[in-house]
């Protein structure tokens, strides 16, 4: 079992930044590949980026050149760092961790992006 807690939401203004972070516990060494994804009020859960157990990136296009995507392994925590936000940006971000044993999630944490 793998567990997933992401903190750092909130509201910022319109270009603005934020950094959500997702701590893992558990059998994380089950774990291939971590990312984060969002879901906005009345839309489909989407995916915002992903990171590979060999540190590879993918992101969506809409996060391209604002957002990124790292690991502090010390810590079993994943970050995403959020620059240039936008009102569309807002929805509730849940961490992602995929592994051999299944696939979990966290409980989400609220970002809102508003004047």
């Amino acid at each position: 079992q793998v567990q997933l807690v992401e903190t750092g939401g909130g509201l910022v203004q319109p270009g603005g930044s934020l950094r959500l972070s997702c701590a893992a516990s558990g059998n994380i060494a089950m774990i291939n590949n971590m990312g984060w994804y969002r879901q906005a009020p009345g839309k489909e859960r989407e995916l915002v980026a992903i990171m590979t157990r060999t540190e590879s990136t993918v992101y969506a296009d809409s996060a391209k050149g604002r957002f990124t995507i790292s690991r502090e392994n010390a810590k079993n925590t994943v970050y995403l760092q959020m620059t240039s936000l936008k009102p569309e940006d807002t929805a509730v971000y849940y961490c992602n961790g995929d592994a051999s044993s299944g696939n979990y999630w966290g409980q989400g944490t609220q970002v809102t992006v508003s004047s």
